[in-house]
């Protein structure tokens, strides 16, 4: 294909539609290469089509217009993810911290620190104080795969 052919293809196309293709196509290509980035090149492609669309840009204007939006949208997501990094988000696919406060009735005594505890499906291993089967227990905190419990 010739420059000049592809000139012709996108003055027939329109600037504007030239700009949401191109938005869409990096949009997509977010689902096929890892990390967060080409979304928000996306998204500046598309703000940039749509701009086109409603007032007489140049493409000098585009471009800029463009290359502006690409440089906002990926600071201002870089600072947002930065600023969620803080969280408590190392709880994510953690889903036993979810147990920590939950009450239940011992499956097996505690004995010398050692017992079992049944949640939903589950069958836990509970290390705390020495208690009878069927003694309500609150889970204090987790310890690897092994919950330690008190009396409730």
């Amino acid at each position: 294909m010739r420059v000049a052919d592809f000139a012709g293809m996108v003055d027939a196309l329109g600037a504007a539609w030239t700009w949401v293709i191109a938005g869409l196509v990096l949009a997509g290509a977010e689902i096929l290469v890892p990390g967060v980035f080409l979304i928000w090149l996306g998204l500046a492609a598309l703000a940039t089509g749509l701009a086109t669309a409603v007032f007489p840009i140049p493409w000098q204007g585009q471009t800029l217009l463009f290359a502006g939006l690409a440089v906002v949208l990926v600071t201002a997501a870089t600072r947002l993810n930065r600023r969620g990094a803080g969280r408590a988000d190392g709880d994510l696919n953690r889903p036993d911290r979810g147990l920590i406060g939950r009450e239940a009735v011992l499956d097996a005594p505690i004995v010398q620190g050692a017992g079992r505890i049944r949640f939903d499906d589950t069958l836990w291993r509970v290390e705390g104080p020495d208690l009878p089967a069927g003694c309500r227990v609150r889970v204090t905190g987790i310890s690897g795969t092994v919950l330690r419990v008190g009396a409730a």
